[in-house]
């Protein structure tokens, strides 16, 4: 089936009690036992397992075209699940540019139990290949990378992973599977925050693993899921569940925004760089033709100046909210470097927008008379 099929009926099943095709919200934390001890519908612990839960996990499996998933109450939990199945003295390779949350997670929390990360320009398949040791046990690419957008190649870095023998991971928030479909270029893990383009309403917060194969790996994933507790409440997975089913058609009208607010900036005299990868001029632009079908929502321009130019640019926008996030359906513009803190790379003088679904025209007289 095609994806925009998928998006609507994947875990989405009629209530065979009442024939409601809305599916219902089951906020109950335990199901009924058997006389003889068994759980015949499935459900014993909501923490373990939830009706909400399974269905946003059946769909999300789906779309990605992978055999399981497990969702969690946001993607930095997600990344923890994927993080808490290696060992202590393992190796990763990720990237220098990547989602701030990430790199804390890496730097801070990880580091501290033992696990050793090299952090390199994921576009430079050279420099992880020379990255890669002995004990690389995984490989973490986000693609595009918020909040320059490059792009890595995926299906290069696969072989690398592949003669490494080490997992392999896309974060794959930005592109949706609607754009992109890393495990047929390679990756064995997909990773997303549902709070993003999957919800797309702003209203929800939530992360998921999606496994191409159902293994032994995914069944730690599962148990960190499940000991953890880190799971999205029955309500969160529902309005997940809801933003699904309008994602392929919001994702194209995010994409063709972002094109034209990105050409339209490209040109402008108070511009000094424009990083979005469906740009002539963007230096993996032919990377990202051949593994996406379009380009994404996202574009982070450098004004010239300095911050403090930057900041003012932001503050007289009007369409444009400033706010923290990306995907829902209102455009949001983010001083990046003020909100990572003390040694983020982010330029000083770059503003991430993320373009809804307003108008083209009006977002593009909005960045215009900011920048005058």
């Amino acid at each position: 089936m095609r994806i925009e099929t998928i998006a609507v009926h994947a875990g989405a099943h009629v209530d065979p009690g009442t024939g409601a095709v809305t599916p219902a919200i089951h906020p109950s934390t335990t199901f009924e036992r058997d006389a003889d001890g068994s759980y015949p519908r499935g459900f014993l612990y909501s923490r373990n397992s939830n009706p909400n839960r399974s269905a946003l996990e059946e769909c999300l499996a789906a779309l990605e075209g992978g055999e399981a998933a497990a969702a969690f109450a946001s993607a930095s939990a997600a990344t923890s699940a994927i993080l808490l199945t290696l060992r202590p003295g393992d190796h990763i390779v990720a990237p220098i540019d990547a989602y701030h949350g990430t790199l804390r997670l890496l730097r801070e929390t990880f580091a501290g139990w033992g696990l050793d990360t090299t952090f390199v320009d994921m576009a430079d398949t050279a420099a992880v290949r020379a990255a890669i040791r002995a004990s690389t046990r995984l490989i973490l690419v986000e693609t595009p990378s918020n909040p320059l957008w490059k792009i890595t190649d995926i299906a290069a870095i696969g072989e690398i992973a592949g003669e490494a023998g080490a997992l392999y991971v896309c974060d794959n928030t930005t592109a949706t599977p609607v754009l992109q479909s890393p495990f047929n270029l390679g990756a064995d893990l997909v990773l997303h925050a549902t709070t993003k383009y999957l919800g797309g309403h702003g209203d929800v917060l939530g992360g998921v693993v999606v496994s191409r194969t159902r293994d032994a790996r995914f069944d730690r994933i599962r148990a960190v899921q499940a000991s953890g507790g880190a799971v999205p409440s029955p309500f969160d997975c529902w309005l997940v569940r809801r933003g699904i089913r309008t994602l392929p058609y919001r994702v194209r009208a995010h994409c063709e925004n972002a094109l034209q607010v990105a050409t339209f900036l490209h040109g402008h005299p108070r511009v000094e760089v424009v990083h979005y990868p469906g740009l002539p001029t963007h230096p993996a632009h032919d990377v990202a033709r051949r593994q996406m079908t379009a380009f994404g929502g996202m574009v982070s321009v450098q004004v010239r100046g300095d911050q403090a130019r930057a900041m003012e640019v932001a503050a007289k926008l009007r369409v444009f909210t400033r706010a923290t996030s990306f995907g829902g359906t209102e455009s949001l513009v983010e001083h990046r470097a003020s909100i990572e803190g003390a040694g983020t790379r982010t330029p000083e003088n770059l503003l991430r927008l993320s373009v809804g679904l307003e108008h083209p025209d009006d977002l593009i007289d909005d960045l215009g008379q900011a920048l005058s």
